[in-house]
């Protein structure tokens, strides 16, 4: 399942985007599950076709398209989805295809074996309601501990399933945060409560290391 490492090896792998025209947008027929899109093609394809993609940024588990409007175009790709550019695996499996002018890239693509994934078009004030910091915590690459504690000290849960929560802390999984606190050496049932100030920078510190060397090594989840 991609998690963080997964999805920003995605984003460098389609950052030569920014810079680009979007000339079209299709959803490519599928005989699996559909995935979601949303709004409807037909609107989206008339926000998007025609505006230069200002940017390519992650936000935690997704890809965001970051258009000179304002406008965000979001890929999730949850289970088992990919963002990528040129060739794709399997193209039966391919869902979305934005084309590109102006860069090396001739397109970006989604694609999602099992139609778990989601494209979405965020206008900029939807996306700062939706996947605004009152959503999301802060990135995993980048978060402290006082941004741990401040979030998850006065939460019973056990500690590896706080670290879940993409309220609390952006784009760590099940594996990475099994990893985290084996390096930390933090049992995963702790409660957070009962975490002492210690601890949770010792929790921050393997954050940072273990996402860093497995965005070094493209992450080491997407075959699970």
């Amino acid at each position: 399942m991609p998690e963080l490492p997964e999805v920003e090896t995605m984003r460098r792998g389609v950052a030569e985007a920014a810079g680009a025209t979007v000339t079209s947008f299709e959803r490519l027929p599928c005989p699996r599950k559909p995935i979601g899109v949303a709004p409807r093609v037909d609107h989206l394809r008339r926000r998007v076709v025609g505006r230069g993609v200002a940017a390519v940024e992650r936000l935690g588990k997704r890809v965001v398209l970051r258009l000179e409007t304002g406008d965000r175009l979001v890929m999730e790709p949850r289970m088992t989805g990919l963002v990528g550019a040129g060739e794709s695996p399997d193209p039966l499996y391919l869902r979305v295809e934005l084309g590109l002018e102006g860069v090396g890239l001739e397109r970006v693509w989604f694609w999602d074996r099992r139609g778990l994934g989601k494209v979405r078009l965020y206008s900029a004030e939807e996306f700062a309601v939706e996947l605004g910091p009152e959503k999301l915590g802060p990135d995993g690459l980048v978060v402290s501990s006082d941004d741990l504690r401040r979030r998850l000290a006065g939460s019973r849960r056990a500690v590896k399933v706080a670290l879940l929560d993409q309220r609390a802390v952006a784009g760590i999984g099940n594996i990475y945060a099994a990893e985290i606190l084996h390096v930390a050496e933090v049992h995963p049932a702790t409660r957070c409560d009962r975490l002492t100030q210690a601890k949770w920078r010792r929790i921050a510190d393997a954050t940072r290391v273990v996402l860093e060397e497995a965005v070094r090594y493209e992450g080491s989840s997407l075959g699970d």
